[in-house]
């Protein structure tokens, strides 16, 4: 049996508190495990919460949207750069914008979204696609 009369949950601390006292109960919160999971996942991102499960899902399904379009971008960037012949303008500026994302994705790893976070992200949104 689910307990689903969870409400306002900010954090993780919050919820695992809120699990052990419907565990008192003899109850588990309906979608723990996966809620946990993505309120590690919001928090690593430094997303607040929106404080319910359902609500969560959208916002981590959203993040996780715009992770892989930057991702597709960012490769489509790369494929255009190593197409494009070294020696002209246009090449020049595109080879600029590629390398203008790179140090983005660089900047996005040293802030805390380490290859392997945006590893286990993308496992989870394709749990959840």
């Amino acid at each position: 049996m689910g307990y689903d009369n969870v409400e306002d949950i900010k954090s993780v601390d919050e919820l695992r508190k809120a699990q052990a006292a419907a565990q008192a109960q003899g109850v588990s919160i309906t979608n723990y495990s996966q809620w946990e999971q993505i309120l590690e996942d919001l928090d690593t991102a430094g997303v607040k919460s929106t404080g319910t499960f359902d609500g969560d899902v959208k916002l981590h399904s959203q993040i996780m949207e715009r992770i892989e379009a930057f991702i597709e971008e960012t490769q489509e960037a790369q494929k255009q750069q190593e197409m494009n012949p070294k020696n002209d303008e246009s090449s020049k500026i595109d080879n600029k914008t590629a390398q203008d994302k790179e140090h983005v994705v660089k900047a996005n790893v040293a802030n805390g979204t380490s290859s392997v976070i945006l590893a286990d992200y993308m496992k989870y949104y394709h749990m959840l696609g």
